[in-house]
């Protein structure tokens, strides 16, 4: 299943985050997620592991297993080179061992200290706070991503963590206007307002953190898991399903794509198979009460500066 992007092309609308996937473990999650049926791959130059992801691709085209033109693939342009848009396009590329992105996302809506092309690295001051770029403006690093589209590098081009007023920016001063806005959003953190302006100005939304991070960010953040929830927990067992399964078709249903995160083989599989159930309209409604506004992603823990404040 997916949706079509405003640049023509074609997006599976349950996809798979490689975020803190690291080493032999992303060589098995990849092979498995493919042979379950995963076609989109959701990566970034910050998460540190193109290279691996690269392998396993590689691995897969040539065996046979699936083709280049099959897959999916988004990576992200990180804080650090959003005055070298190219040569970071160019750096994952090569890690990832592609000719092509299917789709290439400015990470974070802000420039931050130059360390080196690829290096992903916050370079943060004495006081350890983040060294931000006054000099980029968002519209110069997006006029960069344009010329992506000319290169042939890239396919489509799109934004992540960008709220209502720079989302309207972009749609302003954009040639190429973006195909998607990467968000955090899920049940405890619906942003029902933004989604539905991207959604209403052709940007597809892809919901990061679609299940609420789950264990890991009540690990690293301290947040309080939507997987938890009563009235999801009652839900699930309405439609014999698992509380994530709920959650991932609740997020198609709201027409926006999920891209969950697993290492483990049975979860992959269970994320898989939410395209045999439809939530009813009488339950939809009863999941928009429970919202939180509750922001698991919390990067200010490494920055010093919180940045949506």
């Amino acid at each position: 299943m997916s949706i079509t992007l405003n640049s023509g092309f074609k997006m599976p609308v349950v996809g798979l985050g490689v975020w803190r996937m690291e080493g032999k473990e992303i060589r098995d999650l990849i092979i498995n997620s493919i042979n379950i049926g995963y076609r989109h791959f959701d990566c970034a130059a910050d998460y540190k592991n193109e290279s691996e992801v690269g392998e396993a691709l590689a691995e897969a085209f040539s065996t046979g297993l699936v083709k280049r033109e099959d897959l999916f693939i988004t990576t992200k342009l990180w804080n650090s080179d959003h005055g070298h848009v190219v040569e970071a396009c160019k750096d994952s590329l090569k890690k990832l061992r592609l000719d092509y992105l299917d789709l290439y996302l400015v990470h974070f809506p802000v420039a931050t200290k130059h360390t080196g092309v690829g290096a992903t690295d916050s370079a943060l001051d004495e006081d350890g706070v983040l060294e931000i770029d006054t000099t980029i403006s968002l519209e110069t690093t997006w006029h960069a991503m344009e010329d992506l589209v000319s290169l042939g590098l890239v396919r489509s081009i799109g934004i992540s963590n960008y709220d209502i007023f720079l989302t309207r920016d972009c749609l302003a001063y954009s040639k190429v206007k973006p195909a998607v806005n990467q968000i955090e959003t899920h049940p405890y953190f619906q942003r029902d307002s933004l989604v539905k302006f991207c959604l209403k100005h052709g940007i597809s939304v892809t919901a990061h953190t679609p299940l609420g991070g789950a264990a890991a960010n009540t690990e690293w953040f301290g947040s309080v898991s939507p997987l938890d929830d009563p009235v999801l927990k009652n839900l699930a067992e309405k439609y014999k399903k698992t509380v994530a399964q709920v959650v991932l078709r609740w997020g198609i249903q709201r027409n926006t794509v999920v891209i969950p995160k697993t290492s483990k083989l049975e979860r992959l599989k269970e994320n898989f198979e939410v395209f045999d159930f439809e939530i009813s309209k009488e339950d939809m409604d009863l999941i928009k009460k429970v919202d939180r506004k509750l922001r698991t992603n919390q990067p200010a823990k490494f920055w010093g500066v919180d940045l949506y404040a």
